[in-house]
């Protein structure tokens, strides 16, 4: 048998895996918890009671998170002429047209999220095996395909980010580091807690949610209790 180190041995201390938290109750136990040499995400877990393979409409949207996720995000712009411009002004980290696209296929990914403009798309095809298996694709549905990159590279680098359902039902997202406030990881697991509820418009507000979870990089997964959530 594997032996406890004193780190975990007080993590488990904290909180009880057989009961449900409010939020507000899991983010103070995890703030607990022993600190460790890096600043660790603090991620929201859903398990949906959805089918991937034959769900009519995808479960998937975006969030302005209040407090950002304290992550420096890298972007991307694809785009041509006085589009350049803008995004670089807007605070683009890479900006270019055919530039940019050949870099990628050559294999370079060192962004983390790519937005283009609607006439890059045609061109952008060519890079759906590569960006597409990362979750780096621009997408309408996500507001990355856009003629107004300006405003989307100042939301996403304001703490916008994206979440969409994975092949085993399942939707994970940042919400902030554990070195925020309190307030400020109730705020933004809020927030994104009450998109994914209200993300799936063929039912009654968060009943395709099973269960719901909130957890440090290295610490332990609180359950939260849905009725928290699930009211109009």
């Amino acid at each position: 048998m594997k032996k406890l180190t004193k780190r975990l041995k007080t993590v488990q201390a904290l909180y009880d895996a057989a009961k449900t938290y409010s939020l507000k109750e899991a983010i103070s136990i995890l703030k607990k918890a022993p600190k460790l040499k890096f600043d660790e995400t603090v991620e929201v877990a859903a398990k949906l009671s959805v089918d991937p393979k034959t769900v009519a409409v995808a479960i998937r949207g975006t969030v302005a998170l209040p407090h950002g996720t304290g992550k420096k995000v890298r972007v991307a712009v694809f785009c041509k002429g006085e589009e350049e411009r803008k995004a670089k002004e807007a605070g683009a980290d890479f900006v270019g047209a055919e530039d940019l696209i050949a870099k990628v296929q050559g294999g370079w990914t060192d962004f983390d999220v790519a937005v283009a403009t609607p006439d890059m798309m045609r061109d952008m095809a060519r890079l759906g095996k590569i960006l597409g298996p990362r979750g780096l694709m621009p997408n309408p549905k996500s507001g990355t395909v856009t003629q107004d990159t300006a405003k989307t590279i100042k939301e996403v680098k304001a703490g916008k980010i994206e979440f969409k359902m994975d092949k085993q039902a399942g939707v994970h997202a940042p919400v902030g580091k554990v070195s925020f406030a309190e307030d400020a990881l109730l705020a933004n697991a809020s927030m994104l807690i009450d998109a994914i509820m209200s993300s799936n418009p063929s039912g009654p507000k968060g009943q395709h949610v099973k269960s719901l979870y909130i957890s440090t990089t290295m610490g332990p997964g609180l359950r939260l209790d849905l009725a928290e959530f699930r009211k109009p």
